[in-house]
């Protein structure tokens, strides 16, 4: 069997308002200034005190846990009242639809964002009982640590050279390849192809269009599963 993991935010779904306005409120709550938004946007993938941790720099580490929690807060406010809905990217849902009609493949997510993050996003989307195993920041050390993958192969028995990570940030690249896995970079989320490239991707693609494609090429597969 085939293990195919998908990231979420910047890979499935399009979340930056959504988490630009989260990271507002975690720098309003301490009083601090809010980054721009293309180094704001430079840390979706990490788990949030990390990412906090990064953008505030050293001298305010100490602001990190209050930050983290005005941030959840807030997501949790808003979901109650249907305010936070992140889109599918063009194609996705039909790309997950066609992967997981495979009868040699299990798909799974490895994502930066809390199971509760996850699981409104699947139940938004409809899109529950479509992946076998989901690891989360809230049982695994932040990418690009390995442990998120290792925990997916372990859960589901896939070799390392049949497991795929498909995320759009250099930390998913690096995650893969420090479990051993395959990397296939997206280029619609927050990282640029070229940052995808010199993070390890074995290919790098620009549409979900192309994904079927290049799992094919990677991993020497039929397009049209027998």
């Amino acid at each position: 069997m085939y293990l195919i993991l998908f990231d979420c935010d910047g890979t499935l779904v399009d979340s930056q308002e959504t988490i630009l306005h989260g990271l507002e409120v975690g720098f309003a709550d301490v009083g601090l200034p809010m980054p721009g938004r293309r180094e704001a946007l430079s840390i979706v993938g990490l788990s949030l005190e990390r990412a906090f941790a990064q953008l505030v720099g050293p001298e305010h580490q100490d602001k990190v846990g209050r930050m983290a929690a005005a941030y959840r807060a807030s997501k949790q406010q808003r979901r109650a009242q249907g305010l936070d809905f992140d889109p599918l990217y063009p194609g996705a849902r039909e790309a997950v639809d066609r992967i997981g009609q495979r009868g040699d493949v299990l798909m799974g997510l490895a994502t930066g964002k809390a199971r509760r993050g996850v699981d409104h996003m699947l139940k938004v989307h409809d899109l529950e009982g479509r992946f076998i195993t989901i690891q989360t920041a809230d049982t695994s050390p932040s990418k690009p640590h390995p442990d998120m993958i290792l925990r997916a192969m372990g859960e589901t028995g896939a070799g390392r050279d049949r497991t795929v990570m498909i995320g759009d940030t250099s930390f998913d690249m690096q995650m893969a390849r420090a479990a051993g896995a395959h990397a296939v970079g997206v280029t619609w989320g927050y990282h640029d192809g070229a940052a995808l490239a010199a993070a390890g991707a074995d290919l790098v693609i620009d549409t979900f269009a192309e994904l079927e494609a290049a799992l094919a090429a990677r991993l020497g597969w039929a397009l049209e599963n027998s």
